[in-house]
């Protein structure tokens, strides 16, 4: 494993060379003058200014998004202690429910638990015996069993080195343990994840289970590291043997490359090690060359890809406000008579451009309301299967049934087994469908928009007889969320059954029709409560797309013009009231334009490079 460890190593040595101007000081070295700029341009510039500044504020906050997966007592929760040098995470000999861990760097610890109606609690200045104690009571099946609390998730701020280096860690439910749907609720976590450490052990090294589970992940994330835990179970031979069984499971079956690095470590050495301060134990347990291998990854190559899309959004900032200092001196230079000639002309395409938008916002209201439309068909697709299944299964269940009194606990048992599973499947699918169909909506939408606003940007180039640089498509949806964890508190309870008095004397095959009938009822109000929750959550989730996509586009048409009809007015303005400041005023602006293709200049080379290397 040595050899593989320091050729990957040396391969980030030979990026890292190749991008030395890359990182999140350098690109501020670029976005910061930028910035001071547009202050000296003025109020006009206030929305590139803004932009920037976002662009910024994005760099400096982001967070890398790193997921703990594995089978159930693979050691993960351990191996996170180990990272922290404190048993903070509960390990039981019991499968943690659905809810997952966050740990972000924070001064000291604190715990905050989200709640599934919305509650939240805050707790604070925590020892790690506190820490600990609270994340047991809230996270673990023992504590907390069938998650009775209705927790959602659980973040936790702490005082780590491993942590402040802009990483967030997610311990995740294990998968493979009684809880079926731990594993699909992963699979759809994890798109939301820059990365992902996933773990074995060495006992045995991979399971059924958990090659489908990799197969399925690694479509999803954009970068693994693998992990053998619990080494020292083994001899040096063995581990060996044991390492090379798993890399060639991976090569073979998944298809990891063969060069890359399996990490065998000891997590509970070394926690003891790190937690004591024996580093040489905390060597020996692994733990140290794992570490170093990921901090080299998170200094070297996290950032690039995030780099590589600022910039690409900068330069389109610049290149705007380019426009807007070019449309500026030209309507200073050009005669009164032709200026004002072509502000005419150019006010009857923002006109038209208004009409457009308006068309637009007509057209995108009629497809939300045939969105819902084929919101509410899936949700009555959803009833029909739901009815079905469940159906089915009670009919199976009840057909050789002696009294309703036995079959009754054993129709229970199975809804609650069952009912999870399979909403959460529906739910996947659901969801999925509506996606889609929102997606390709309002991609049409998005394209009309910005044909829209490059119409009003090349009718002013045109008419002023300037370069044009046509813009990357609005993102009208682009977010940076922290990960997050659907998790949805789904009705399995059967309602009070009544009973008439006299039903006890009926005979045996009549209490089983009329216990068949009152099944069958409530079979019906489970199965519309549960659709009813994930119909109503998407459609809130339709509405916000629609309503974002709406604001969105009014803003980026209201900013568009502000750059372009806004610099032409303001100089017709100057041109007719302060004649005597119009030649130091064309200087000014040559001199920034200047300043500004210089920094475009660096930018560019500096989006180069990212993309080169990322």
């Amino acid at each position: 494993m040595a050899n593989a460890v320091e050729q990957a190593s040396e391969k980030h040595g030979r990026i890292s060379r190749a991008e030395s101007s890359l990182g999140a000081g350098s690109f501020l070295c670029v976005l910061d003058p930028i910035l001071k700029l547009f202050e000296a341009l003025g109020k006009e510039f206030s929305n590139d200014q803004s932009r920037i500044r976002e662009l910024r504020e994005r760099l400096v906050k982001e967070r890398f998004h790193l997921a703990v997966l594995g089978q159930f007592k693979r050691g993960k929760s351990t191996l996170i202690n180990a990272f922290l040098g404190e048993p903070l995470l509960p390990v039981s000999v019991l499968p943690l429910t659905s809810i997952p861990t966050f740990l972000r760097p924070g001064p000291r610890r604190l715990l905050r638990v989200f709640f599934l109606d919305g509650r939240s609690e805050e707790l604070k200045d925590l020892s790690c015996g506190q820490a600990a104690d609270l994340l047991a009571r809230y996270v673990t099946e023992e504590r907390n069993p069938e998650n009775k609390l209705g927790v959602a998730r659980v973040e936790v701020e702490y005082p780590s080195s491993a942590l402040s280096r802009g990483v967030m860690l997610i311990d995740t439910p294990g998968i493979g343990s009684t809880f079926r749907h731990n594993t699909d609720a992963t699979l759809r976590f994890l798109p939301q994840c820059d990365a992902a450490i996933f773990v074995v052990s060495a006992d045995p090294p991979i399971t059924e289970v958990e090659l489908e589970f990799l197969k399925a992940v690694r479509g999803k994330m954009a970068r693994l590291f693998f992990v053998m835990n619990k080494a020292d179970y083994l001899s040096g031979a063995e581990r060996d043997r044991a390492v090379e069984f798993f890399k060639k499971v991976l090569e073979k079956q998944v298809g990891v490359a063969e060069d890359e690095p399996v990490f065998s470590v000891s997590a509970k050495l070394g926690l003891e090690g790190k937690s004591s301060g024996n580093r040489m134990l905390w060597q020996e347990s692994g733990m140290q060359e794992l570490q170093a291998y990921l901090l080299d990854f998170l200094a070297r190559g996290k950032a690039r890809a995030l780099q590589l899309a600022l910039a690409k959004k900068a330069l389109d900032v610049v290149a705007g406000a380019t426009m807007h200092i070019q449309l500026q001196r030209g309507s200073l230079q050009m005669p009164l008579d032709q200026l004002e000639k072509r502000i005419r002309i150019f006010d009857e395409k923002i006109r038209e451009a208004e009409r457009e938008r308006i068309a637009i916002g007509d057209l995108l209201a009629g497809d939300r309301k045939r969105t819902v439309e084929f919101l509410e068909e899936k949700a009555e697709q959803a009833r029909q299967k739901a009815r079905g299944h469940f159906q089915g299964i009670t009919s199976g269940m009840l057909l050789n049934a002696e009294n309703p009194e036995s079959a009754e606990e054993k129709v229970q048992g199975c809804l609650a087994e069952q009912i999870p599973a399979f909403f959460e499947e529906e739910l996947k699918s659901f969801s999925g469908a509506i996606g889609q169909r929102v997606s390709e909506t309002l991609q049409a939408h998005q394209e009309r928009a910005d044909r829209l606003s490059e119409g009003i940007r090349q009718t002013a180039a045109e008419l002023f007889e300037i370069p044009y640089h046509a813009p990357d498509s609005l993102t009208a949806f682009e977010k940076v969320h922290e990960p997050y964890w659907v998790t949805y508190n789904w009705d399995t309870s059967l309602g009070d059954l009544p009973v008439e008095a006299v039903e006890h004397f009926l005979p045996a095959r009549i209490r089983m029709r009329r216990f068949r009938r009152r099944i069958s009822k409530d079979i019906e109000t489970l199965v519309v409560r549960n659709v009813e929750n994930i119909r109503w959550a998407t459609l809130q989730n339709l509405d916000q797309s629609f309503r974002q996509y709406s604001a969105v586009l009014d803003e980026r048409l209201k900013v568009t013009v502000e750059a372009t009809h806004g610099a032409i007015q303001a100089a017709h303005l100057q041109r007719k009231e302060r004649a005597e400041t119009v030649q130091s005023e064309i200087k000014r602006l040559e001199q920034k334009r200047a300043e500004l293709g210089k920094l475009e200049e660096s930018l560019a080379k500096f989006a180069d490079l990212a993309s080169e290397n990322g």
